[in-house]
């Protein structure tokens, strides 16, 4: 393999679309321990560890195993998940009875991801452009043996698309995605959804009196429309992720991911070489491609889809349905929005069963894809395969606090200073956002701190 090189990550101008640059490099050389006093901060070693370009967890080879382990179980999933959501933005677009939602055409199978193939626009991943032979297989057998798509489905034996709907939902509730969320009510985005709501409805003879419904109200398949357009975010978004979790496993297995800290530098590259790709939505009906959201809009992965997929489902998602009950006289429930703080990263590790917690259903569609070094991590502890479902969901969580570190030591680089700055002013500068970030997990609210588990991920004895 060549050596890895770095990239630039576009930064944006106040007023203007266009980027400018900073390039990204990591640290050479860990910050003098004399630099800077000892951190007073509640996480005061997950500081330290930040600031020596550490992440949230440990670095631990067991940690190393298992968050590897399950960005490969994550991927294979997750390339089902990215091109089923084009599928839903691109085809099914507003159809109020989507049966078939869950099914994309073959061609989306056969589609090419831009970042893995020999025709990608940049390729982060060796291996091939279309689906990967480990989807396709369960697709084709699942838990059970060959037969139609549908019986897979009725059975559910399949990949659960749910997942990955509920959190283009949690993004559209929360309404964070940049420049683009007040895009998403300007009068061209209204016109441009305008023109496909009518054609797509003019379409379908069984739709074609609904017309005169969205006459009479509007909004209701307006809103329709920029549901679709977070899942076509959405599925721009994993189409990068899937690439780069098969990228850093296939490193793993050669010995060229050695540390944590390495695997969050990987990240860190892959999110700067990300960062500027288009994030658009397009609509086609009859062979025509409507585009309610052009390329030429200048809407980019890092600020329309990454940073606000990051916030919106990482710290906050939404209410889980069915699953408990809130008492808002007891102040269980936030008062505002935006104080809404259970996402991922807080998410019960107990596989309850139901949609209604996010990584659920993840979970139980990472246990078909585990690599056999993970599978036999897991038949050690606890219960064995008893156990399995609450082993990949506290292993995710790991997964997800690293990408999280990925994410922290990416903003650090585009809006402070280097790790090994020799001006202290400007460590301390780091430190503060570093014990800023860590704050958030902090909060006593809704039992925020305790539904983090940070204290305990930091212990091998937490399994």
């Amino acid at each position: 393999m060549p050596k890895q090189t770095f990239y630039r990550i576009p930064m944006r101008v106040p007023g203007s679309q266009l980027p400018v640059t900073e390039i990204y490099t990591p640290p050479t050389t860990s910050p003098s321990a004399n630099a800077l006093p000892p951190s007073r901060h509640p996480y005061a070693d997950i500081v330290h560890r930040l600031e020596a370009g550490g992440g949230l967890i440990p670095d631990t080879p067991e940690n190393l195993k298992r968050v590897i382990g399950l960005y490969k179980a994550y991927a294979v999933p997750m390339d089902f998940y990215w091109r089923d959501l084009l599928y839903l933005g691109e085809q099914v677009f507003i159809d109020p009875l989507p049966f078939f939602k869950y099914f994309p055409t073959q061609d989306y199978f056969e589609l090419h991801n831009h970042y893995a193939g020999d025709d990608a626009d940049f390729r982060i991943w060796r291996g091939g452009a279309t689906a990967h032979p480990e989807l396709m297989a369960f697709i084709e057998k699942g838990e059970t043996l060959k037969m139609p798509r549908f019986f897979h489905h009725l059975w559910h034996d399949r990949i659960n698309m749910e997942f990955s709907e509920d959190l283009a939902q949690a993004m559209m509730w929360h309404r964070m995605s940049g420049p683009l969320e007040a895009h998403l009510d300007s009068p061209e985005y209204c016109a441009n959804a305008n023109r496909a709501i009518e054609a797509y409805l003019k379409s379908k003879p069984l739709y074609a009196p609904l017309l005169i419904l969205h006459r009479l109200f509007p909004e209701m398949f307006l809103e329709q429309a920029r549901m679709s357009t977070y899942m076509s975010i959405l599925g721009l978004f994993w189409e990068i992720m899937a690439p780069a979790f098969f990228e850093i496993s296939d490193r793993y297995d050669e010995g060229q991911i050695q540390s944590i800290p390495d695997a969050i530098n990987f990240l860190v590259n892959g999110i700067f070489i990300a960062a500027g790709r288009p994030i658009y939505h397009h609509v086609y009906i009859n062979g025509e491609c409507f585009e309610i959201i052009p390329k030429s809009k200048g809407f980019m992965w890092l600020y329309e889809a990454a940073l606000p997929y990051v916030e919106a489902v990482f710290y906050r998602t939404r209410p889980f349905r069915g699953t408990k009950s809130y008492n808002a006289v007891a102040g269980e429930l936030p008062q505002k929005q935006e104080d809404f703080h259970y996402g991922i990263l807080y998410a019960d590790k107990f596989p309850v069963g139901t949609a209604g917690i996010p990584p659920t259903l993840l979970h139980q569609d990472m246990s078909h894809f585990l690599p056999p070094y993970l599978h036999e991590l897991f038949q050690q502890n606890c219960r064995g395969e008893d156990d399995l479902l609450v082993q990949v969901g506290i292993s995710f969580q790991r997964s997800m606090y690293t990408v999280t570190s990925a994410v922290i030591q990416a903003l650090r680089t585009a809006l402070l200073y280097p790790l090994d700055d020799p001006n202290p002013r400007h460590l301390m500068a780091n430190r503060a956002f570093f014990e800023g970030q860590l704050n958030r997990f902090l909060r006593p609210q809704y039992g925020i701190n305790e539904a983090s588990r940070l204290l305990n991920i930091q212990k091998d004895t937490y399994k």
